[in-house]
């Protein structure tokens, strides 16, 4: 039935009421089988998120920059301490109830040194925090040093110089050692002769620093530092031999330690690893990460989540390793500057030779759960960066962190080299660093994304094992028509489905290139997409419409409520029931001139 302009607008009812994303802000995605002896399988919850600028110096603008990246527990899991580059210090946090974690303050690390001192990674031992500290005034001149804080009183009982710029920190189940990477970054504004900008080598060369811990005080730790080249620059025969891209420029990234005290770091930008013996400080193996090509990925920016694209032959350039056992270790690999590959991998640490690889599965996990990032898609997708692996009630987890789709995926390793993904776990922007809290029940995720003018904020979020059903997801997509998960984010409308009481339409808005008409399963526990419908224009070619509201007409199709970026944009959008539109109704001339860049959030139909 053709209505007049005047005539829709009184019969269509635009309600100023968004409908808001369908998926919670909860924070746990379960396997939700039940055990024959019909329990809930465990899994993990959210039970508290704390703004780690609720935690700052009396008298400190809220809005100042604060970040909480790396974390660690005492040895009674109940204060967490966290590094925060931004503000030049480390926090501390009482999560004795982990529904309410509470500000302990922080502590000032230009009060140790200089105003400029950035802490990288941070651990605790006993009743020692240690953490390492960048001190270098520039690329060409590393510095760093090891400052040991009594988790007590807060001063500094001990400090130790590094001899170069760190990054990663670890230590031995024992408490014998404690494993420095490092770094030595490269400037990648910096041009070495021959090379492109941003390219290696760019000297001094990074190596490994051990602490040796084991029954003296602090004050009378010794390091041991580990060369990772000659000690006239040119590259190691073991790194030669790996097929390390430039072994005369390491830069190690990360560092893990197993039960026989072997310890792994990953060379990122030269996707390698290396195997030391921390006793003797002796490398015993190195190898190349590999490369890998991926298929049915996003590849394109383009404003549409397509997954059709491909990546060949790319080097995986490993970010956190961690230990799975004293055999198998598993890698980050969120790439650098040459690579990335979207996942994560398990190596043979006896052979160097990868035995899983998660290849797009991680991405799908991002599109299925709503999570896909489309901007950074021609960069490194998910870019998988933290890794974390500890045994809870019996069980080993890994732990996965998607830095730009913000979630962790949760997977049990039972069997080393067939992981078995869980749940995904929702996060504030930026997940950083990965906490297990085994003997608590607790995965502390640490995020460092702050930017006070958007209220997004540095977050310090607790998850809790246990057989609750997890709060997120509350909607996930099916398999689409290419097996591929269907891709969907920023719902912003709801309508029934005529005659079906346990379906819903709904549609994405203006984050997309293209609108999609969703048909969502509320039947199922998480709700499911399980059909998508393109929009298309009066010309039947796809289209974009900034969708805030729809209804699913009786008679087929849909009225569309679209608010535009000026007030004469906000307009009601009929379509058949193919997605294609089939007529148009603006506002009234003197309504649309009242509005600015809001409007229309709802819409409804009477009979």
């Amino acid at each position: 039935m053709h209505l007049k302009p005047k005539r829709t607008c009184a019969a269509l009812v635009a309600v100023a009421v968004a409908a808001g994303m369908l998926a919670g802000t909860g924070a746990a995605s379960a396997h939700q089988d039940r055990h024959q002896d019909g329990r809930r399988p465990l899994a993990f919850d959210r039970t508290a998120t704390y703004p780690v600028f609720q935690n700052r110096p009396a008298g400190e603008d809220p809005a100042s920059p604060t970040v909480a990246e790396i974390s660690a527990a005492s040895e009674d899991g109940r204060t967490l301490v966290y590094t925060d580059a931004a503000a030049r210090r480390i926090g501390f946090l009482d999560i004795s109830d982990a529904g309410r974690p509470r500000g302990l303050g922080t502590l000032s690390l230009a009060e140790l040194g200089n105003a400029e001192d950035e802490p990288t990674s941070i651990a605790v031992v006993g009743q020692y925090v240690l953490v390492v500290v960048n001190t270098s005034a520039g690329f060409t001149d590393p510095s760093g040093r090891l400052d040991v804080i009594s988790l007590r009183d807060r001063r500094r009982v001990a400090s130790h110089d590094l001899g170069g710029q760190p990054d990663s920190l670890a230590i031995s189940e024992d408490k014998r050692y404690a494993a420095i990477a490092i770094e030595n970054e490269r400037d990648e504004e910096a041009t070495p002769p021959g090379g492109e900008e941003g390219d290696l080598p760019q000297l001094p060369a990074g190596f490994v620093q051990i602490v040796d811990l084991k029954g003296a005080a602090p004050t009378q730790w010794r390091t041991r530092a580990v060369p990772l080249t000659r000690p006239d620059g040119q590259a190691l025969p073991a790194l030669l031999a790996a097929g390390i891209t430039e072994p005369t420029d390491p830069e190690p990234e990360y560092v893990s330690i197993n039960r026989r005290n072997q310890l792994v770091v990953t060379l990122q930008e030269n996707n390698g690893v290396v195997l030391l013996d921390l006793p003797t400080g002796r490398i015993t193996k190195a190898f190349t990460a590999g490369t890998a090509s991926v298929d049915g990925i996003d590849t394109v920016e383009d404003g549409d989540i397509d997954l059709t694209g491909s990546i060949t032959d790319v080097p995986r350039e490993p970010d956190s390793v961690g230990w799975i056992d004293d055999r198998y270790l598993a890698t980050a690999n969120e790439g650098d500057w040459h690579g990335g590959t979207r996942g994560w991998s398990v190596f043979d640490s006896r052979t160097g030779k990868v035995v899983w690889d998660a290849g797009n599965s991680f991405e799908a996990l991002a599109v299925r759960h709503g999570l896909h990032n489309e901007s950074r898609v021609e960069k490194k997708g998910t870019e998988p960066e933290g890794l974390a692996i500890a045994e809870f009630d019996g069980v080993r987890y890994a732990f996965v962190g998607s830095e730009r789709s913000n979630f962790v995926a949760v997977y049990d390793l039972s069997r080393p080299t067939a992981p078995v993904f869980r749940q995904v776990l929702a996060t504030t922007n930026g997940p950083e660093g990965l906490l297990p809290i085994p003997s608590r029940g607790l995965l502390a995720v640490s995020s460092e994304e702050d930017d006070a003018s958007v209220n997004v904020r540095a977050s310090v979020s607790l998850f809790r094992l246990g057989r609750q059903t997890p709060a997120f997801p509350s909607i996930v997509s099916a398999a689409g028509s290419t097996g591929a998960p269907i891709g969907w984010g920023a719902l912003g409308a709801l309508s029934a489905v005529p005659g079906r009481p346990h379906q819903l339409y709904s549609a994405t808005d203006a984050a997309y290139a293209t609108s999609k008409i969703l048909t969502i399963d509320t039947s199922r526990q998480p709700a499911v997409i399980t059909r998508q419908l393109t929009v298309k224009g009066t010309d039947g070619r796809p289209t974009g419409y900034d969708v805030e509201g729809i209804h699913a007409r009786p008679q087929g199709g849909f009225w569309l409520a679209v608010e535009g970026k000026t007030g004469a944009g906000n307009q009601l959008v009929r379509l058949d029931a193919g997605g294609q539109t089939r007529q148009t109704v603006p506002l009234p001339a003197d309504i649309a001139a009242g509005l600015a860049g809001q409007g229309f959030e709802g819409v409804t139909a009477t009979t």
